[in-house]
């Protein structure tokens, strides 16, 4: 088997016994054990429980089951998701590696769909870092370029699709953490909407989503609708879609006014490569018959920026489950002696003020523009470590690179709008830059239209990093 084979394709392959469970989890764990130790993207396996999985699996096939959609396909979960029985550290040294007893519910979503667990992949602590480095269990390289970060927090999950140590990885997103290391590393990511995939505890002011890294559009809807799946017990619920969305793919968008933004809501300086990478997305999406002019989106005023990132997620990690929050990163720890500065009420005018911002922020869509395309970042992926040296040699400095990282990213967050980052860009020295297309509230579904008729013109899917090709 093609170990870059879809995620789709190897489901249809195994309903078809053209190809057993067994012998795809087995060709994957043997490239994690040929590459991973030089991209550090695993942090926790439990081969023999996802070799019983397969057999099982495999034994459904002759039996004649019905079968789920991606049944006998393993999946990664990233270490900041809890799974019964699974250690989940957040990348922490702080936390217990004790196996957990809750599940949480994008990974039932993902069990009930066939999914095989297939190990825990590296996440930045907390996952409040924009790469991913942690003291505990060190750097995930970009499978492009080794001496480069694979982008955060979600990076050892992209560093591993990228690489072909899985076909798909679980992420998740509050910053950014799908689509930064989705950019770094040449492959899809998409940021659902607020709601849309049920979560057990929406962090970060409800900023955070579930998602997952993909290489091909089809895949990312395909796993949206089994991620989506409606749990009436959780706190917010989007509209139903019209349709499935992978019955998205291929179908026709009709002509969109799409703004281009090239400068960062932020106010940071935004690399000229990325620049590039936005404009020639906007040259294919022109060539499908779509009008692309410069778009001046707002966004957040400074002081909503300012009370999200020092009063929303200090607070947040005041609150982060640690067991022992003194062995935390000193950035981590910077932000939680800050936390303790700022009363409750400068939380909730923090809170109210974004919560404004927002909706102003939204009524662009529809009004000034369908959709919104910006470069994924405002630069290109840093050297390896850089990020988490920055942010701890000067806690409470301007963390230049990290803003650059987030710059157009996070806002997708604070506004709950759904967004996706498409690989159709290659910088001069050889480095992955993704572009970022931005929807309307709940409409995840052109994005899929818009990604499916990009990657019929980049098949971007075809793109592997040359020191990992099967």
């Amino acid at each position: 088997m093609d170990p870059f084979d879809s995620a789709t394709d190897l489901a249809a392959a195994v309903r078809t016994k053209e190809l057993s469970p067994v012998e795809i989890v087995d060709t994957y764990l043997k490239r994690i054990d040929a590459y991973d130790s030089s991209l550090n993207a695993f942090v926790w396996r439990d081969d023999e429980a996802v070799r019983a999985a397969a057999r099982a699996a495999e034994q459904a096939v002759v039996d004649g089951a019905d079968l789920p959609p991606f049944h006998g396909v393993p999946i990664p979960i990233k270490d900041m998701t809890q799974v019964e029985g699974q250690p989940a550290t957040f990348g922490a040294h702080g936390v217990s590696d004790t196996p957990r007893q809750l599940t949480e519910p994008v990974v039932s979503r993902f069990v009930d769909a066939g999914f095989l667990l297939f190990g825990r992949t590296n996440t930045a602590e907390m996952a409040l870092l924009s790469s991913t480095d942690n003291s505990r269990y060190g750097d995930t390289r970009n499978p492009w370029q080794l001496g480069h970060s694979a982008g955060g927090s979600s990076g050892g999950a992209a560093a591993a699709v990228a690489a072909g140590l899985a076909p798909v990885a679980h992420a998740n997103d509050g910053g950014g953490s799908i689509r930064m290391p989705s950019s770094s590393c040449g492959v899809l990511g998409l940021k659902p909407s607020r709601g849309r995939v049920p979560q057990y505890v929406p962090v970060w002011d409800h900023a955070t989503v579930e998602g997952a890294i993909t290489r091909s559009t089809r895949d990312a809807a395909a796993l949206l609708d089994v991620m989506s799946v409606h749990d009436p017990l959780a706190m917010y619920c989007a509209p139903a879609p019209e349709r499935p969305y992978v019955e998205e793919v291929g179908r026709d968008t009709g002509r969109l006014r799409i703004g281009l933004l090239t400068d960062a809501p932020t106010g940071m300086p935004v690399d000229p490569e990325c620049v590039a990478a936005a404009e020639h997305t906007g040259r294919l999406l022109e060539s499908l018959g779509h009008t692309v002019f410069p778009a001046a989106a707002r966004f957040f005023s400074p002081e909503a920026l300012t009370g999200y990132a020092r009063t929303i997620l200090d607070a947040s990690m005041w609150a982060a489950p640690y067991d022992d929050p003194t062995l935390a990163e000193p950035h981590l720890r910077y932000r939680m002696e800050r936390a303790r500065t700022r009363h409750s009420g400068e939380y909730a005018t923090a809170a109210m003020l974004l919560a404004q911002e927002s909706r102003e922020a939204r009524a662009q869509w529809g009004r000034d523009f369908d959709v919104l395309l910006t470069p994924t970042m405002a630069c290109q992926p840093p050297p390896i470590g850089h990020c988490l040296t920055e942010n701890n040699t000067n806690p409470g400095g301007p963390r230049v690179t990290e803003t650059r990282m987030i710059s157009f990213t996070a806002v997708c967050n604070i506004t709950g709008l759904p967004a996706v980052t498409l690989p159709t860009y290659t910088s001069s020295s050889g480095l992955p830059i993704g572009s970022q297309l931005i929807a309307g509230p709940w409409d995840e579904a052109v994005l899929i239209r818009l990604a499916a008729a990009l990657e019929q013109l980049d098949d971007w899917t075809r793109r592997h990093p040359a020191d990992f090709r099967a």
